[in-house]
C-alpha cells in the first residue's frame, strides 16, 4: 500500500491511522527512519530507558547483597 504524506516546514510528518495501527504505534510511538538505495525504510521502533549505575550505587548493590546474604545464611 502506498501513502503520499505530506511534510511541514519543520519537517514533521504524519503517517495515515490505518498505517500507524498497522505497525502498532500508538499515541506517541515510535518509529525508525532508515536510509536504504531504494529510498528511506519507516519501522516501528521502541525505546527503552536505561539506568547507567555509578561507582557509589554499584557499592550500594554490593552492600545489599551482603545483607541479604547474612540474613539467609545458615550455619552448620
Amino acid at each position: 500500500m502506498k501513502n503520499v504524506i505530506n511534510i511541514n516546514e519543520r519537517g514533521t510528518l504524519t503517517l495515515p491511522k490505518a498505517l500507524r495501527m498497522r505497525l502498532g504505534i500508538k499515541g506517541e510511538g515510535q518509529i525508525i527512519a532508515e536510509e536504504t538505495a531504494e529510498g528511506i525504510v519507516l519501522r516501528a521502533g521502541v525505546a527503552f530507558p536505561i539506568e547507567m549505575y555509578t561507582d557509589e550505587r554499584i557499592a550500594e548493590f554490593d552492600r545489599n547483597i551482603e545483607q541479604v546474604v547474612k540474613k539467609y545464611s545458615f550455619k552448620k
